[in-house]
């Protein structure tokens, strides 16, 4: 199926010759007179890249691109104007708005082409699924900042090694990146009036963290520690904060990590409210396994120290102890040290419910 554009453009020569231009490079061709009829169209019909020109009747196409920003359905379509005359504060007004790329009159024919396939690859791309691997991230950054901001970035990235029980960094420190996990685990807790932990984050390879507080530009609000021996990647602050104000695929993205993160911890208090320390242990013992068991078939089987399990369960050290001891005598799990390896998961699955 070709990708469809939407051509928005009051002149009917220039309207007409650059639909010829599209269609004959194999694109489908919506056409508007208008920044209304435009609008409408795209609503009723969301195309693939929208062209739009700037000055037009009934509607410009500043006010058009507001328009399209404000609907759900066509606010994360690629968008190129066209103009007759770009002075930078136009250039800038359009960008902070969120149109993608500039094309000035009279154009070549070639240029369109260009930028018109470079904002749909750059589009589809940033929809695919990327390697949870820092080839992946570079890549993820590499589609989503474009080719001529992509080498300072991508190239100079080197990962930091932390071994077991080390700090990756404490609450109230200076949040000045954000976190993506290529090896091992990491978890991350608050510590209460008591110096209690409660844990507020399980992470893989593939994920990222500590992003939060760069989004509230606060502190770090957690400490974060390597539960094994892992490779972490910083992505400075800088460098997030332009992708996600510049770029609306990448602020979906984390949108929806973030929508991710507000349930989890939405259920996890209710956990901790209503179920006994008996099942909040269950609970715990089951988030691991979910979190980081394998595909290899085997039991499932992870180095934590009792208090980190006591912090994932909203009790203490002691509590966990002794129900860790019950489960054991019921050949629910197999301890061995800090070593605990889950023999009946449907049990659990009981004990939790």
């Amino acid at each position: 199926m070709n990708n469809v554009i939407l051509l928005i453009e009051d002149n009917l020569e220039m309207r007409e010759n650059t639909a010829e231009i599209l269609e004959l490079a194999g694109y489908d061709v919506m056409t508007a007179i208008n920044g209304k009829q435009g609008v409408i169209k795209a609503i009723k019909s969301p195309p693939n890249l929208i062209v739009c020109d700037i000055m037009m009747p009934e509607m410009d196409g500043y006010e058009t691109l507001y328009m399209l920003s404000k609907n759900q359905k066509t606010r994360n379509i690629p968008f190129i104007f066209l103009t007759a005359k770009i002075e930078r504060s136009d250039w800038r007004k359009g960008m902070n708005m969120g149109a993608d790329d500039y094309l000035t009159k009279p154009y070549d024919e070639m240029d369109l082409l260009n930028a018109v396939e470079m904002r749909l690859r750059r589009s589809e791309n940033l929809k695919q699924e990327y390697e949870n691997n820092i080839e992946g991230v570079n890549r993820f950054i590499h589609h989503a900042k474009g080719i001529t901001e992509l080498k300072a970035l991508s190239e100079n990235k080197s990962g930091m090694h932390y071994k077991r029980k080390e700090i990756l960094y404490h609450e109230g420190d200076f949040a000045g990146g954000m976190f993506f996990l290529e090896k091992g685990k990491v978890r991350t807790y608050k510590l209460n009036e008591d110096a209690k932990e409660f844990t507020t984050g399980l992470y893989k390879p593939g994920e990222f963290f500590g992003f939060i507080p760069l989004l509230k530009e606060i502190e770090q609000s957690d400490t974060a520690v390597a539960m094994e021996d892992s490779v972490v990647y910083r992505i400075h602050k800088d460098e997030f904060t332009d992708l996600l104000y510049n770029n609306k695929e990448v602020s979906q993205v984390f949108i929806k990590m973030l929508s991710g993160s507000v349930i989890e911890k939405e259920n996890e208090l209710i956990n901790l409210a209503y179920n006994t320390v008996r099942k909040r242990v269950a609970d715990g013992l089951l988030n691991l396994q979910q979190k980081y068991k394998d595909e290899s078939g085997e039991n499932f089987s992870i180095s934590i120290p009792r208090d980190g399990l006591a912090s994932m369960a909203g009790t203490s050290t002691e509590s966990v102890i002794r129900v860790l001891a019950e489960f054991k005598e019921d050949d629910i799990i197999k301890v061995k040290a800090s070593n605990i390896t889950i023999l009946d998961t449907e049990a659990l699955e009981r004990i939790k419910f």
